[in-house]
Formats: structure tokens, sequence, C-alpha cells
């Protein structure tokens, strides 16, 4: 973890925090700290969002069904 990963979650954090002052101002310290795991989570989530490895892998099993099923298509089956 590199110093710019730190960086970019304690934006996320200080964010929520602002975002959250600004729609309730009198806010108490826990929906603060909630608001700052929030932002501090977020960003982990947009970065893997982004860098595509929240995306789901075709197994090998699947892959062969899919082949399968194709194969079975062409042939008038």
């Amino acid at each position: 973890m590199g110093i710019l990963d730190i960086a970019e979650e304690a934006a996320g954090a200080f964010a929520a925090d602002k975002a959250l002052e600004a729609v309730d101002p009198n806010a108490g310290i826990l929906a603060k700290a909630a608001a700052a795991v929030a932002g501090f989570e977020g960003v982990s989530a947009i970065k893997e969002h982004f860098d595509g490895s929240d995306q789901p892998q075709q197994s090998a099993d699947d892959a062969s069904t899919d082949q399968t099923d194709s194969d079975q298509a062409d042939n008038g089956n």
C-alpha cells in the first residue's frame, strides 16, 4: 500500500464527512465516524470497479458448457 492509496482513502473519508456536515450540521460523532468509514471503503470499491477486478470471471466449466450449447445449435439439434 503506497502513500497515494492512503491519500486517496483519507480524501474519501474527508469528503464523506464534509458531505454529512452539509446535510446535517448537528450530526453526532457516531454519524461522522460512519460517514468517514463509508468514504474510506467507498474509494476502494470505486478503484476496484474501474480496475475491472470486480467483474466476475467465467469459469472453465461454464465456458465449455457454452461451447457445447453453441455446437449443438450449429448441428441443428
